[in-house]
């Protein structure tokens, strides 16, 4: 009886993988919002991470070669990220936001194919729509932290050139995906506007593409009169 109960609640987690995915995203958002940019708050952001990192490789590992591809991903980004924190070298901070780019892209590629194939509609799917888009937020953000790195000065606040922390860039980048405006937090140079405007067309897309699937997934109603 155990045991079936335990498969069950294995089951469900499985086959609800996108869901938990969308928790972790919305907790990892919510969460970087109230840690201070100590060593003490690197930590937490480094294990917040740590954990949406498991989720996206959970999420996405629907097949062995999606499963292994993001695994081969995964790791480097969490031993870069253990390596800064232990020893604060810069280059193990770049390294592991490098690979975690590639992580996050390749998870975004995987969710978009699997929420957009021609099959009935789940919930699943609908969380899984949901998870890309907050992926794509996190995604930019670690890509604004890269422009940071390597153009010092990119960003701007209340007009003064700046050196933004993580979840400023996290902020930034759902101001920008969602189309509400830079507010005190902007673009200053050549790359990040480049990149800024990239982010910009794609949220823009992402909800008219998300609206075509649903329409199509569900027609309107034919009038039984007729």
């Amino acid at each position: 009886m155990l045991i079936r109960g335990v498969g069950r609640i294995l089951g469900g987690i499985f086959y609800q993988r996108c869901f938990y995915l969308f928790l972790m995203l919305m907790s990892f958002v919510a969460v970087v919002s109230f840690i201070d940019p100590t060593p003490l708050g690197r930590i937490a952001i480094a294990g917040a991470n740590a954990f949406l990192v498991v989720a996206t490789v959970a999420s996405v590992g629907r097949t062995t070669l999606s499963f292994l591809l993001a695994l081969v991903l995964a790791a480097p980004a969490l031993v870069y990220q253990w390596i800064a924190l232990r020893s604060g070298d810069p280059h193990a901070l770049v390294m592991s936001r490098w690979f975690a780019v590639a992580l996050y892209a390749a998870a975004i590629g995987y969710l978009m194919r699997y929420v957009f194939q021609r099959e009935v509609m789940t919930a699943d799917k609908l969380f899984g729509a949901a998870s890309m888009y907050l992926l794509i937020g996190v995604f930019w953000a670690f890509l604004y932290a890269l422009i940071d790195n390597y153009h010092p000065g990119s960003f701007t606040l209340g007009g003064q050139p700046t050196n933004p922390g993580f979840f400023d860039f996290v902020y930034f980048s759902f101001t920008v995906l969602t189309s509400t405006g830079f507010g005190d937090l902007a673009p200053l140079g050549r790359q990040a506007r480049g990149i800024c405007t990239v982010e910009q067309i794609t949220g823009s897309l992402f909800v008219a593409i998300l609206i075509a699937r649903l329409a199509g997934v569900y027609p309107p109603g034919v009038d039984k009169a007729e």
